[in-house]
């Protein structure tokens, strides 16, 4: 069954292993544990339902629970604590494009505000009720989950928009087919909710970002229904794909999405490799991305990134071995861990596998193969997960990202990373490092991962993270980044927005938003913010 106040399925666990706990406990000194709250605690905070009777409504407490937050820090907080702030007023769970209609009509008749919910795995609070004298109601395409229609010959696939990876690709692998995105939320999150906030899949050098799968779909706006046809390509003026894409459930609930489809790759392989330092590794996957070779996947982490992920796979007589190993072949402490992916036909993958490792031999790299490879590939979804492992312990993990030109990676990498330090506050250590993880000709994302201690209450914690990601933030935007690739604005990245959009932007935005759902019926201060 799911948690109701943290990640997945509470069947699968993440544990910190014991040699991943001194090393933090090196980094960092001993932690202490937060005490949890209990459902029935938060069962009994949740007011009577402000919303009118509806059959397709379900305003019972704990749905309203399970439905109140989202996945970000300050999500973690709140439930773990279970000072939730506010509750929808119910939550609805339509299985049809008609009955998502019907409720939309309903609620503008009551004067109901909206929130389209998808999986629920936000990380930049896009789903959180706020404070409002107007009912909430939580709208969930959870029901909404299914292959509709399957065109093989334009290779184009509609499902409902409520469908999360494993269905997509499993609905597609019985037809021999695979969409290929692969967000490290994939478990939970849902393909209305990638195309929601212009997502991006592990793989999106072979398969592309949402973007490119996104061929066109349904939208059940506050102004009626809004088809876009499926079209491979046009000129015929400005894409409204492109509006629908990253609009957050401010201009209508995404009810029907239709993706281009790949054939399923004939082989796959995951490899990993070590650079000597930073400076060598970031040059190297470069000039692999610049040259256009068609691998799947490439990732670089840097030198504390890799030392902590090897210190927290546990195994630690393997893991000294490598480290002698690699150091005898010239990549020591600095060492910065590449893994790479290569997907297609099995004549051309051994091509690309061997210049892969012949230009990495050439930077005076070390390839230690695919058993390190798989590895990755078993846990590439168990992530967060690992919050809960280091929560049990009194640490507490977080992330950030963006994505900049290459002249600009290290210094924003080096910015970010040091303002988080700085405002680590009470004195206290914070644990930060780094991968590259999606990579393009002009530039690449950063994604940034810090864990620190809780502090002795939930409040002062929370201030403590909001002190760090506003640094982080600040960092991101005085070094031309933009304040998310792959998670959204939502509600936290919003105060940056304009950094990137500039003045006029904005002004197109808000009007767009106003057009489009004149009564702000829909997800309001999501995405921009009231005053803008």
């Amino acid at each position: 069954m799911r948690r109701w106040n943290g990640w997945g399925d509470s069947a699968n666990e993440y544990p910190l292993k014991s040699s991943g706990l001194q090393f933090l406990q090196s980094r960092l000194g001993s932690a202490t544990p937060l005490q949890d709250a209990e459902l029935a605690t938060v069962l009994a905070q949740v007011p009577p339902s402000r919303l009118d009777h509806h059959p397709l409504l379900d305003t019972s407490a704990e749905i309203r629970v399970r439905h109140a937050r989202g996945q970000s820090l300050p999500d973690w907080l709140a439930m773990r604590s279970g000072d939730f702030g506010h509750f929808p007023d119910g939550v609805a769970e339509p299985e049809t494009s008609d009955q998502v209609r019907e409720l939309l009509d309903w609620a503008a008749s009551n004067g109901v505000t909206v929130i389209p919910y998808g999986g629920g795995t936000s990380v930049a609070g896009h789903i959180n009720p706020q404070p409002s004298d107007k009912p909430i109601l939580t709208l969930s395409l959870a029901r909404m989950n299914r292959l509709l229609e399957l065109d093989r010959e334009s290779q184009i696939a509609t499902f409902g928009a409520g469908t999360p990876g494993p269905l997509v690709e499993q609905q597609l692998k019985a037809q021999g087919y695979t969409l290929g995105h692969f967000p490290q939320s994939w478990e939970l999150s849902t393909v209305g909710g990638w195309v929601a906030s212009r997502s991006s899949g592990q793989q999106s050098m072979r398969y592309g970002r949402i973007e490119q799968m996104f061929a066109g779909g349904r939208i059940e706006t506050p102004r009626g229904s809004l088809d876009i046809p499926a079209i491979p390509a046009s000129s015929a003026g400005p894409d409204i794909r492109e509006i629908v894409l990253g609009s957050e459930g401010r201009l209508g609930v995404i009810t029907e999405v239709k993706v281009r489809v790949t054939p399923l790759p004939e082989t796959e392989t995951f490899q990993v490799a070590f650079a000597p330092n930073w400076d060598v590794a970031v040059e190297l996957v470069r000039g692999l991305t610049q040259s256009r070779l068609p691998l799947s996947m490439l990732r670089v982490s840097n030198a504390e990134e890799t030392r902590t992920h090897l210190m927290l796979a546990g195994h630690e007589k393997l893991v000294s071995l490598l480290h002698r190993y690699l150091s005898l072949r010239g990549c020591g402490d600095q060492k910065c861990m590449i893994t790479f992916g290569v997907t297609g036909e099995k004549a051309q993958t051994r091509h690309v596998l061997a210049t892969c490792k012949r230009r990495i031999k050439d930077a005076g790299g070390v390839m230690v193969g695919e058993l390190l490879g798989k590895k990755w590939e078993e846990s590439r979804f168990r992530s967060p997960y690992l919050r809960h492992g280091l929560w049990e312990h009194g640490y507490v993990v977080d992330t950030f990202e963006t994505a900049v030109n290459w002249n600009r990676v290290t210094g924003a990498m080096t910015a970010m990373e040091q303002a988080v330090r700085d405002h680590a506050g009470d004195g206290e250590q914070v644990h930060v490092f780094t991968h590259l993880s999606h990579l393009y000709p002009q530039g690449s994302s950063i994604y940034t991962t810090y864990v620190f201690r809780c502090s002795d209450s939930y409040d002062k914690t929370l201030q403590r993270w909001q002190a760090m990601k506003n640094a982080a933030s600040e960092a991101i935007v005085a070094h031309g980044g933009t304040v998310s690739h792959q998670h959204g604005v939502g509600r936290d990245h919003a105060p940056w927005l304009h950094h990137e959009k500039g003045e006029q932007g904005m002004q197109i935005l808000s009007e767009l938003i106003h057009a489009m759902d004149p009564h702000q019926q829909l997800n309001p201060g999501c995405l921009i913010r009231d005053q803008d």
